[in-house]
């Protein structure tokens, strides 16, 4: 049985940038169904995170396609994606969370729904669009992003040994 006890031990990097990346795919492909089928539009969840970085002008008109819009938004996502990934191997690294898939899961579920507080909660003092898309669906693509990213950390990090180079053969 593993300790989960802090433990002085990096992440693998790559593998945490990549997952990072899957689950902001998974993410991404969830958020824009949800705003398609709820009627916003499918396009108006990249002109919410394109505002991030664009201003709210990017605002207008949330329905409607604009290239600069959707190119600036997968810019922002996928960024800010990676550094989840990147945090979340920070935390699942040195406690010895990766030691099975039921605690990755588990810890990449809480994970998701801390990203969802702070995201909804706590940054939309400083962008208050963020608030209209408070709810359970947007909660749960939270939580599927964590897990999603967590289990792909695990299924993806090289082993210690590998890492050290001790054990390449």
């Amino acid at each position: 049985m593993q300790s989960h006890q802090w433990a002085h031990r990096l992440p693998d990097w790559r593998a945490a940038a990549m997952a990072g990346v899957a689950g902001g795919v998974v993410f991404l492909v969830l958020d824009l169904m949800a705003s398609a089928l709820s009627g916003a539009g499918l396009w108006a969840p990249t002109h919410m995170i394109a505002a991030i970085v664009m201003g709210s002008g990017a605002l207008a008109s949330p329905a409607s396609f604009s290239f600069g819009i959707v190119v600036t938004a997968l810019i922002v996502h996928f960024v800010l994606a990676i550094a989840m990934g990147l945090i979340l191997g920070l935390i699942m690294a040195p406690f010895h969370f990766d030691s099975s898939w039921g605690m990755a899961s588990a810890v990449g579920a809480v994970f998701g729904l801390a990203v969802y507080l702070f995201n909804f909660y706590g940054m939309t003092s400083f962008f208050p669009w963020f608030a209209e898309a408070r709810g359970w669906i947007t909660l749960i693509a939270h939580v599927i992003f964590g897990i999603v990213m967590a289990d792909a950390y695990l299924k993806m990090e090289a082993k210690e040994e590998d890492r050290s180079g001790s054990a390449l053969a």
